[in-house]
C-alpha cells in the first residue's frame, strides 16, 4: 500500500511539472504577443505622425515669347543633276582609242571616244564614186534632150520619143539626189565614229575600254552637268497653296539649303517647279529647288536640308518645342503659375519650327509660363512646384548645370583640413 501510495504521489508529481512547463510557454507567449502588438502601434503612431500629402513634384518652366516672325518650313530633299546623258555611240564599230581621264570634267562637244573609222571611209569613198556616175549620166541625158528637141522641132522624131528622153533626164536628177543623200549619210557615220560630249559636266568612268566591239546599244560612259544642280523635295498641302498664293502676287519664296557637314542652309535657290498634282496616298506635291553649283562643289546624290521662308511677317506667339505635348490627335501645354499650384491644360495648333521654337496659336498668351521639363510628373488638379528658367533671346530656356558628382565636395573640404 505505502508502495502504490509512493508511485501514486509521484505520478501526480511528474503531471504537475508538465502542466507548470506548459504554463511558462502560454505566458511567454503571451508576452512576446503583447510586445509585438505595442511595437506595431508605436510604429502606427510614429507613421501617423509624420504622415500627410506627399510634395508637389518638381517642373521646370520658361515664359513663352511673342515675336514678329516669318513663317519658314524645312525639308529634306535629294539632289540632283540638272543634266544627265548616258553616252551612246551612233555607230557600231569597235573602240579604237579613248581620249579622256576617268571622272573628269569635260567641255560640251570634247571628243571622248573614237571608234575605228576605216569601214566609214571606205563607205563615204563609194558614196561619193556612186554620186560622181549620178552626175555623169545626168548629163549625158540631158545632151540627149537637148538634140531631141532640135529633132522634134524639125520633126525627124516623134513625141513619144522625146518625151521619152525628157523622162530620162528627170530620172537621171533623182538619181543625183539620191546618191547625194547616200554620201551625206556615209559622212555622217563617218563623223559619227568620233564620240563627242553633248553635254558640259562631268564625266563617269569609260564602260567599254579600247579594242571591244560596241553598238547603238552599249552605253560608253556617262556626263553630269554641273552648272546647276536641281534639289528635288516634298511639300505639303499647306505649303502649295502658300506657294500659289505666293505667285498669284509675284513674290518668291527664298529656298535655302545644307549639306549634311554644314551648319545652316548657308545657299540660296529658287523653286523653279511644282508637279500638277498631289499623291492622294500621302498629301504630298513634288517640288524643285534649283541652285547654282558653277564652282562644282554639290555631287548629284547628296542628300540636303532645305528651308523655305514665306513672303509675309506677321506677330506670333512661340513657345520651346519640347514644352508640346500630345494627346491623341491634340497638340497641349502645361501652363503653371510662378508659385506653386496646379497645371493647366491648354490645346494648341503647332505652326512653324525656327531653331527650336515652335509657332502655336490657341488659348496662351506670351509670358505664360508653360512647362519645358517634367511633363511626365504633371496631374490634372495635383499641384506642383515650378522652377522659372532664364532664356536666350530665342527664347529657349538656359538649364542649369548637372550636380557634380557625389563625394567629390567632402573630398575636397577634407584635403583642405
Amino acid at each position: 500500500m505505502p508502495a502504490s501510495v509512493d508511485r501514486t504521489v509521484g505520478r501526480r508529481v511528474f503531471f504537475s511539472g508538465a502542466a507548470s512547463r506548459l504554463m511558462q510557454r502560454s505566458l511567454a507567449c503571451g508576452v512576446a504577443l503583447a510586445a509585438l502588438s505595442f511595437g506595431l502601434g508605436g510604429c502606427s503612431q510614429s507613421a501617423d505622425a509624420q504622415g500627410g500629402p506627399p510634395p508637389a513634384p518638381p517642373v521646370s518652366a520658361a515664359p513663352a515669347v511673342q515675336r514678329t516672325v516669318i513663317d519658314s518650313e524645312e525639308f529634306s530633299g535629294r539632289l540632283e543633276a540638272s543634266d544627265y546623258v548616258e553616252l551612246r555611240p551612233r555607230v557600231a564599230g569597235t573602240i579604237d582609242k579613248i581620249h579622256f581621264t576617268d571622272g573628269a570634267f569635260v567641255q560640251k562637244g570634247q571628243l571622248l571616244f573614237t571608234i575605228d573609222p576605216r569601214p566609214f571611209e571606205a563607205e563615204a569613198a563609194r558614196a561619193q564614186s556612186q554620186l560622181s556616175s549620178a552626175r555623169a549620166k545626168a548629163e549625158l541625158a540631158q545632151s540627149e534632150l537637148a538634140r531631141a528637141k532640135t529633132l522634134l522641132d524639125s520633126q525627124a522624131v516623134s513625141r513619144q520619143e522625146y518625151d521619152q528622153w525628157t523622162s530620162g533626164t528627170r530620172t537621171s536628177q533623182a538619181d543625183i539626189q539620191g546618191a547625194e543623200a547616200a554620201l551625206r549619210t556615209a559622212r555622217l557615220n563617218l563623223e559619227y565614229t568620233q564620240v563627242r560630249a553633248p553635254i558640259a559636266g562631268r564625266a563617269s568612268r569609260a564602260n567599254i575600254t579600247v579594242g571591244n566591239l560596241v553598238n547603238e546599244q552599249s552605253v560608253l560612259t556617262s556626263i553630269a552637268g554641273v552648272s546647276k544642280v536641281y534639289a528635288y523635295f516634298d511639300g505639303s498641302e499647306q505649303t502649295y497653296l502658300r506657294l500659289r498664293a505666293d505667285k498669284a502676287t509675284e513674290r518668291v519664296p527664298k529656298v535655302r539649303m545644307g549639306l549634311a557637314d554644314e551648319v545652316g542652309f548657308p545657299h540660296l535657290g529658287q523653286v523653279d517647279f511644282i508637279d500638277n498634282r498631289l499623291n492622294p496616298q500621302t498629301g504630298a506635291i513634288r517640288m524643285r529647288a534649283t541652285f547654282d553649283n558653277s564652282k562644282g562643289k554639290f555631287t548629284p546624290g547628296l542628300a540636303a536640308r532645305l528651308s523655305m521662308e514665306g513672303t509675309s511677317a506677321y506677330s506670333a506667339v512661340l513657345v520651346p518645342e519640347r514644352a508640346i505635348g500630345t494627346d491623341q490627335t491634340k497638340k497641349f501645354v502645361y501652363v503653371v503659375a510662378a508659385t506653386a499650384g496646379p497645371a493647366q491644360f491648354r490645346e494648341v495648333k503647332p505652326g512653324a519650327l525656327m531653331n527650336g521654337m515652335r509657332v502655336v496659336t490657341g488659348n496662351i498668351k506670351a509670358g505664360e509660363l508653360v512647362v519645358v521639363d517634367g511633363l511626365q510628373r504633371v496631374i490634372p488638379g495635383v499641384p506642383v512646384a515650378p522652377q522659372v528658367l532664364k532664356v536666350d533671346a530665342e527664347g529657349m530656356p538656359i538649364f542649369p548645370p548637372p550636380p557634380g558628382p557625389p563625394g567629390k565636395a567632402p573630398a575636397a573640404s577634407a584635403a583642405k583640413g
